[in-house]
């Protein structure tokens, strides 16, 4: 990967040369050559504008406002991308102007295109919340991806590799960090949280802060989109009315990675039968179904779960106890074929298993727990006995792979320098959840704006987020089915990062590319219905 230092970075370096000989510590915003590989000293650009410096070094104190710019390609789909990466802060303010945090991004601009105004714009986040944008940002979309194995579990040395499926081949990108995660911090204790920590707050401040980003990289002509994995799903559903109510921002896409209940509400008996499907979906991955049903291919098996959940189970669990002895037995019969439980488990639950129970019930007599994000995953416990398991397998895993790289990568490969510990997951609570209509949110600005598409991407194996509950979704948010046609999902035989898994990174990354491509609309055509 090719990486050069841009000429105010270096006028910076060599004003600050005999201060930085008395300390040891690199400044966050301003590179030292001496700690930079040689091949990133061999040329210098004119066009970047001053990088600015933080003035306390060795301090985990935030810098709102910081940028360090480097330059690189990759090939993607075998074809050479060149591009400029730009690592940096940019602050939160209050309505009186006054810094109240600063923000980290990393934002990678394609340097070959010259018609930017045409060029799509991906805003991208993850959820928790409380999480950085690392898991889509070194895993998913960008340049780069880990170095793990082809199902997505860690292997040594740890580290990371080019992203030869990468959408920058089509569109920029910028991966934000909410408060408290990443590098992200306010800039002092007396700051209100309530100003960040809560469905309404984290949307207001993000579309401000999004706001002041466009501007300033001078992106509002570009066609935008929005990405969000788990929570951050329910943040770009926010932020799609937010920005275009408030801000006079319209989206030509949002997509939607592993999706939250985006605030539509289920109840007690949607809640528990919904998760039908994706106990069948894992109890078929570790062969835990009747022959006939283990012989045949996941997306053969489960239309006919999701059909007996919609037809049979939801109706059957809505009258409660009131069901006949014999109907019950039937149904219970039916769940332990599809689910992989016994029927005494089930009976003994008055047929409401929880995703706890089953991750903990599922493998039990081979001495295993399956994982919450990726059933996938195993884990041990201490005692094969109990309603739920010790730990979480799959995220143990993530963060053992994870946590390296992106420590390695923004230091040596983006040059930014501060004694501030990246945070995969922050303090952000207490969350305030009151007044979740996300889902309603992006329903509204998809009515009002005929640009707006949406792409949904699922995991079979999620457990969290899980892939029916995102089809009950699109069902909830278009009664009318009059947006259907701007709507789509996709499915993925891998969990809640689907794209660690090799071929589902090809396959996500390839549906997003069309996705976008498909919702760019040709030159002079109107958005209109």
């Amino acid at each position: 990967m090719k990486k050069t230092f841009t000429l105010a970075t270096a006028v910076l370096l060599l004003a600050n040369f005999a201060f930085a000989q008395q300390r040891s510590q690199t400044q966050a915003g301003s590179p030292q050559r001496g700690n930079a590989p040689a091949a990133a000293q061999s040329t210098a650009t004119k066009e970047e504008a001053p990088v600015k410096a933080n003035t306390n070094i060795a301090s985990r104190n935030i810098v709102p406002e910081s940028s360090v710019i480097t330059n690189h390609t990759v090939a993607i789909n075998g074809k050479a991308v060149p591009y400029k990466a730009t690592a940096g802060t940019l602050p939160v303010w209050d309505e009186e102007g006054k810094t109240l945090a600063g923000l980290f991004y990393t934002y990678y601009e394609r340097t070959d295109i010259s018609n930017k105004e045409s060029r799509p714009l991906v805003i991208s986040f993850n959820g928790g919340p409380g999480s950085a944008s690392v898991w889509m940002h070194i895993a998913y979309t960008g340049p780069v991806v880990l170095k793990i194995d082809d199902e997505g579990y860690p292997v040594q040395p740890y580290g990371y590799k080019d992203n030869s499926t990468s959408i920058l081949d089509v569109a920029d990108i910028v991966y934000i960090d909410p408060v408290n995660t990443g590098y992200s911090r306010t800039v002092g204790k007396d700051v209100a949280t309530n100003r960040f920590f809560g469905v309404k707050a984290d949307i207001k401040y993000l579309a401000e802060w999004i706001n002041t980003f466009v501007t300033r990289t001078n992106r509002w002509a570009s066609p935008k989109y929005l990405i969000g994995e788990s929570y951050g799903t329910t943040r770009v559903s926010g932020l799609a009315l937010e920005l275009q109510s408030n801000h006079w921002m319209y989206l030509n896409g949002v997509i939607l990675v592993s999706p939250t209940e985006l605030g539509i509400e289920r109840g007690g008996v949607m809640d528990a039968a919904l998760r039908l499907p994706y106990f069948a979906a894992t109890a078929w991955y570790h062969k835990a179904l009747p022959a006939d049903l283990q012989g045949k291919k996941l997306t053969d098996m489960l239309p006919e779960v999701e059909q007996f959940t919609i037809n049979e189970l939801v109706p059957a669990m809505s009258r409660g106890g009131f069901i006949s002895a014999d109907e019950r037995s039937k149904i219970a019969a039916k769940m332990a074929r599809f689910s992989g439980l016994p029927e005494k488990v089930i009976l003994q639950n008055n047929l409401n298993i929880s995703t706890n129970l089953f991750w903990k019930e599922l493998l039990r007599d081979k001495g295993f727990t399956v994982g919450r994000l990726d059933s996938r995953y195993k884990g041990i416990d201490k005692n094969d006995a109990g309603e739920r398991p010790d730990y979480n397998a799959e995220l143990t895993s993530w963060l053992h792979s994870f946590t390296p790289a992106i420590n390695m990568y923004l230091r040596n490969e983006l040059n930014y320098k501060t004694d501030l510990k990246y945070n995969m997951f922050g303090p952000v609570h207490p969350w305030d959840r009151t007044g979740d209509n996300t889902g309603e949110n992006l329903r509204a600005a998809m009515a009002q704006n005929p640009y707006l598409h949406v792409l949904v991407q699922s995991g079979y194996y999620d457990g969290a987020c899980d892939y029916f509950n995102a089809k009950y979704n699109m069902w909830q948010m278009d009664p009318s089915g009059k947006l259907k046609d701007r709507m789509s999902w996709e499915g993925y035989e891998s969990g809640h990062m689907m794209y660690l898994r090799k071929i589902d990174l090809e396959l996500g990354n390839n549906h997003i590319r069309d996705f976008i491509k498909k919702s760019t609309p040709k030159p002079g055509q109107a958005a209109k219905f």
